[in-house]
């Protein structure tokens, strides 16, 4: 089927203009001015809103176990809520379970490939090496993942050793991946913990308290230094204090591959969310930081210096112990709750795959922080080019997947659970005023969002296989 687009304002990375959309199934065959109409074709009305890219979230969390229970949303329910908020393109990370990298793969596939509801991938975290997981590695590029996640925090469970890490990289260098790394000093954690569960310091403030910045700008450091031996470019997920941003600019300046990216929570809130009576909400890791650091992750963003702007989704019930109604039936899973006498064993994670691209709109453009062509840049085509989506994706080309959002630069809505599609009973921005939000959303030429009428459904969502060798911006 056939479908034009007429009168709306395309927004790209580096224009705005305005033209009519022809879509012929899947794809975008033509972009001009008056494109005439074709037999059968559906006819949509976009004048006096803007075209945008279908949004692009590298880093969620989709029914993750954690603590004795696993976040809210799945492959379904993420997807829609992402779907609802603009973003038609997630990639999720698949846990290791054992040696075997391939079988985790493939466990992660189930839960996700009849569920799917817009088009995802995956990147494979690497928590536990050897030589036979060294030799595995390789072979991920047969299953479409080119990226590979390490941890320098998480001593008993997920932390990667430097010496481990600088290996990763060698093999990341020769084959064509990415290693994203979530920095932190897991050896100061681990002391503050105890030290603090002993004095009987066990409130959300603690979290923060117990994962000091300079231990996340150590790790940033160590993470460059390591990408400077090895030549291996480095993406460094969820940047959240002022200091890594400027390790960051300056290892760029030195010619170093390096890249980043942060989330909203860390430009909205700060550590003292945490002292608030409900400060498990704000429980995610890293933490939230000052509102100096706020600001520096904001001159980030506007310097080029952090490329990606995404989520780390990864939502919990905040009272797990009352059920919520999510498309007629009542859902009941643990949540934060399960913390409230002790701050490590608080679920960490937050949500915002469907929140991202409406707060970024209304306090970044709508505030003149960033321009429109920078909202795009790091939320879709940004994300597309580092890794491997480019030009399929996180642009609106001839030859693109038909993948748009019909924003409506005027809409004025209180935002919070009333309007969040993310299965989970609280929003981070419940009551805030915003200004600009989706019309329509198209995943693959099919309209899967008019409104607030959900039109999409499980299955819908395809798998991506990525390549190696992707850009470093």
């Amino acid at each position: 089927m056939k479908t034009i687009i007429r009168g709306g304002t395309i927004i790209s990375a580096s224009d705005e203009y305005q033209a009519d959309i022809l879509i012929d199934g899947e794809v975008i065959v033509q972009i001009g001015n008056d494109i005439p109409d074709s037999e059968g074709a559906r006819i949509i009305n976009a004048s006096g809103k803007l075209i945008l890219p279908g949004g692009i979230d590298v880093h969620t969390h989709f029914d993750l176990p954690m603590f004795n229970t696993v976040s809210s949303d799945d492959h379904y329910t993420g997807h829609k809520a992402a779907a609802f908020g603009g973003t038609t393109t997630v990639l999720d990370f698949v846990p290791q379970m054992g040696e075997n990298l391939r079988e985790s793969v493939e466990t992660w596939q189930k839960k996700a490939k009849q569920k799917a509801a817009i088009d995802y991938g995956f990147h494979m975290n690497i928590s536990l090496f050897n030589d036979n997981v060294a030799t595995q590695i390789p072979g991920l590029i047969d299953l479409g993942i080119t990226t590979l996640k390490v941890f320098t925090a998480y001593n008993a469970t997920l932390r990667t050793q430097d010496i481990d890490i600088f290996k990763i990289m060698r093999i990341a260098k020769k084959y064509g991946f990415l290693t994203m790394m979530h920095a932190e000093n897991g050896d100061i954690i681990e002391i503050l913990v105890k030290e603090a569960l002993a004095a009987g310091n066990v409130s959300p403030i603690w979290h923060a308290r117990t994962r000091p910045a300079w231990g996340a700008v150590e790790a940033v450091s160590r993470g460059i230094s390591l990408s400077a031996h090895t030549g291996a470019p480095l993406y460094i997920v969820h940047m959240n204090a002022s200091g890594e941003v400027d390790q960051l600019a300056n290892a760029r300046k030195s010619g170093l591959p390096i890249m980043g990216e942060t989330c909203p929570q860390y430009l909205f809130f700060t550590e003292k969310h945490l002292e608030r009576p409900d400060g498990a909400k704000w429980i995610c890791s890293p933490p939230m930081r000052t509102l100096q650091d706020n600001n520096r992750l904001w001159s980030g963003i506007m310097e080029g210096n952090i490329q990606v702007f995404a989520t780390d989704h990864c939502p919990f019930f905040y009272d797990g112990t009352k059920p919520i109604i999510y498309e007629g039936k009542e859902v009941k899973i643990p949540g934060k709750e399960l913390g409230k006498d002790d701050f490590t064993k608080i679920p960490n994670g937050l949500p915002g795959v469907g929140d991202r691209l409406a707060v970024l709109w209304s306090e970044g453009v709508g505030k003149g922080r960033i321009t429109s062509q920078k909202f795009v840049e790091i939320t879709a085509s940004n994300p597309a080019k580092i890794f491997g989506l480019y030009p399929k994706k996180g642009v609106l080309l001839p030859g693109s997947d038909a993948d748009l959002v019909i924003w409506n630069p005027d809409k004025k809505i209180r935002y919070g659970l009333e309007w969040s599609q993310q299965r989970t009973d609280y929003n981070l921005y419940e009551g805030w005023q915003m200004t600009g939000f989706p019309d329509k959303v198209f995943l693959r030429g099919n309209c899967i969002v008019d409104g607030r009428d959900w039109l999409g459904k499980a299955g819908d969502g395809k798998y991506i296989h990525r390549k190696p060798f992707s850009q470093v911006l």
